[in-house]
């Protein structure tokens, strides 16, 4: 969707989302000057809503490439919508290495990547356990991450959002950037993949308010919390990191 035409559909329902957004919701952004305006950015999320990518997306200063769920893009239409707003497919829970390479090389070529390490939603619950692949892009790029948080989203009903906008009652979604900062790229294993990964979802955890931190709470502060991924992790970060380069 580089193409003349591609952007301009693009720009087009940009601005329809943030015009819809705006009208049915009270949107709160906090921090968006700390987005370096230039050159790799990992933009790393909590996700309470389908809502989010969207609501994040729309309202960043610079175009943002979101990894999605491999499963929307087989939508009729819908995946076509992804593909115009300049989504990219990942196969969720499963080392996906296509996914991983197409991060990096946008990465490369100085773009902005939009994440979600939960890898599902949360509902408003609190934090889960994080997958490591977020953090493995940025180690082996060198990128710097932007922590990202986003509060009131789950509040979100589709059906009564009309009802609500028109008795004057929308709700209320704030979204939070916190200071760009890089992880330690001599860690780039397996095992630093993990620790860095703690290290992302907890910057996150600090943007949001102490109910919805989940399992990056005080309570587990000094241990290393993140998701059991594949059983094949380590060979596939360490097949990841020696293409790095190509």
């Amino acid at each position: 969707m580089d193409s003349f035409p591609g952007r301009i559909l693009f720009n087009v329902l940009k601005f329809l989302t943030r015009a819809l957004i705006r009208l049915l919701i009270r949107l709160e952004l906090v921090g968006r000057e700390r987005i370096p305006s230039e050159g790799p950015v990992i933009l790393i999320c909590n996700h309470a809503h389908i809502a989010d990518p969207p609501l994040v997306g729309a309202f960043c200063p610079r175009v943002v490439r979101t990894m999605a769920k491999s499963e929307l893009f087989e939508i009729p239409l819908v995946g076509s919508i992804f593909w115009v707003i300049r989504a990219f497919p990942v196969r969720r829970f499963s080392g996906d290495l296509r996914a991983l390479r197409t991060a990096r090389n946008i990465l490369r070529d100085g773009g902005v990547v939009l994440m979600y390490p939960e890898g599902t939603r949360n509902h408003g619950r609190g934090l889960i356990p994080a997958l490591p692949g977020a953090a493995m892009v940025a180690l082996l790029t060198n990128s710097p991450v932007v922590p990202v948080a986003i509060t009131g989203s789950h509040k979100i009903r589709w059906r009564s959002l009309p009802f609500r906008w028109l008795v004057g009652r929308r709700p209320h979604v704030r979204i939070e950037y916190g200071e760009p900062f890089l992880l330690n790229a001599d860690r780039a294993s397996a095992k630093g993949a993990m620790a860095a990964t703690d290290r992302v979802m907890r910057e996150v955890a600090a943007l949001l308010p102490p109910e919805f931190r989940g399992v990056y709470g005080e309570e587990t502060a000094g241990t290393i919390v993140v998701a059991r991924a594949a059983p094949d992790e380590r060979d596939q970060f360490e097949e990841q990191r020696r293409g790095s380069r190509e």
